[in-house]
């Protein structure tokens, strides 16, 4: 793969920018669904690639947001799991199905057979080992997506991310993804403050995801190597890219918003201390990671996974002029609270984007989402390593 040159946050939002004018052009004359739909009136077909559990989440979430919606094909590696999203989605949006079993597809190869339907809407919500490859295919067939985060569990997967946010750009399609914190009100117009200097230039930025951890599943006697992993995917770098990557990136991705660029460099810290039983893969328990952008600033990170400890899951800045939560609220020079209606932030991101596609506006969350993920990647490559990591080192080869 030929290298990218690595753009930062301002760059991407330049680059955004830039491609506007020629996305909508290339939206007219290709056809896409961002087009047929503009007036808001016709049904917007969707193609679900990934039906676990996240999958029929975001599907079900989507149907919130837009009646006018119709779930047209699904496609999983495993035909048990396409069966019972369909069951499940069906028993909350019983009207919005039209799957017929031609249009169930099973397998590796399941969702080029998905993005050959003519579903306007693909979401994209397989374990994240598989989401660059499927992002890319989604945008080269031409369909607007969604997509679950975190984008990417390694370096190619960012490489191949940039690439194809370029292409969607350039193509006029729209990509929502599930970084549903850039769509509460309470988080915009906080970071929004932050930026604009509430609370002054920052010294310092803090991020956590700290618990108990998550579910195993078990291995069954007739599962072979592969399918085991596969169903037991939040244990297995290639496929989760570790807790750091699948939970933290939440955090990660806001404090990269207010700070406005992702970090130069990480070192850090990780281990297992008590994710020693089997079914619990290869995956870190904890990681501590210092995170710091290009001018110096630092940023500290925790996640862990482990029962009966302290939880917190929260992110904070501190400035010269004051401190900031960033979800609602600022004290010190230019104290501020949030007063306004909290929405359900998993509904509102898909609000945002059906409202993108039948205004015919430009919406590609790809671009923080790629950075952010890999900001999660550089952490983990910190952890495991026991050095320090450079972010251009890093996205140019991955780990040695």
């Amino acid at each position: 793969m030929s290298k990218p040159q690595e753009p930062s946050r301002r760059d991407f939002l330049k680059t955004s920018t830039a491609t506007l004018a020629a996305g909508a052009a290339a939206a007219g004359s290709l056809g896409l669904a961002r087009s047929a739909h503009a007036a808001g009136s016709d049904v917007i077909k969707v193609a679900l690639i990934g039906a676990g559990g996240r999958g029929k989440g975001a599907v079900t979430q989507l149907m919130n947001a837009d009646e006018n919606l119709k779930l047209v094909a699904v496609a999983d590696a495993f035909p048990d799991n396409a069966e019972k999203a369909l069951k499940q989605i069906g028993k909350a949006h019983p009207g919005q199905i039209d799957v017929p079993p031609e249009r169930i597809f099973a397998g590796f190869d399941a969702y080029k057979q998905a993005l050959a339907t003519e579903a306007d809407l693909v979401v994209l919500a397989t374990s994240p080992g598989f989401r660059p490859i499927h992002f890319d295919a989604a945008v080269k067939a031409g369909k607007n997506v969604f997509m679950e985060k975190p984008c990417c569990t390694d370096a190619p997967g960012f490489r191949m991310l940039l690439e194809t946010g370029k292409l969607a750009d350039e193509k006029g399609l729209l990509v929502g993804v599930g970084l549903q914190r850039r769509h509460q009100p309470n988080y915009i117009q906080t970071v929004k403050r932050i930026q604009d200097g509430a609370i002054g230039e920052l010294m310092c930025l803090r991020a956590y995801w700290n618990g108990g951890g998550v579910w195993t599943r078990g291995r069954t006697p007739e599962q072979t190597e592969m399918e085991y992993q596969m169903r037991n995917w939040y244990y297995f770098v290639w496929l989760c890219g570790d807790h750091i990557c699948e939970q933290h990136v939440h955090n990660l991705d806001i404090v990269n918003w207010a700070r406005g660029d992702h970090p130069a460099e990480a070192n850090g810290m990780g281990g297992r201390q008590v994710r020693t039983q089997k079914d619990t893969g290869e995956i870190y328990d904890h990681h501590f990671i210092e995170f710091t952008y290009a001018d110096g600033t630092k940023m500290y990170s925790q996640c862990r996974h482990q029962p009966n400890t302290w939880s917190n899951v929260s992110e904070a800045a501190r400035g010269t002029k004051g401190t900031s939560n960033c979800n609602g609220r600022i004290d010190g020079e230019s104290e501020w609270r949030y007063q306004g209606k909290g929405v359900n932030p998993y509904d509102q991101e898909h609000v945002d984007l059906i409202a993108a596609i039948r205004k015919n506006e430009k919406l590609n969350d790809g671009w923080h989402a790629a950075t952010s993920s890999f900001t999660a990647v550089l952490g983990r490559m910190a952890t495991y390593s026991g050095k320090v990591v450079k972010w251009d080192e890093a996205a140019a080869k991955g780990p040695e």
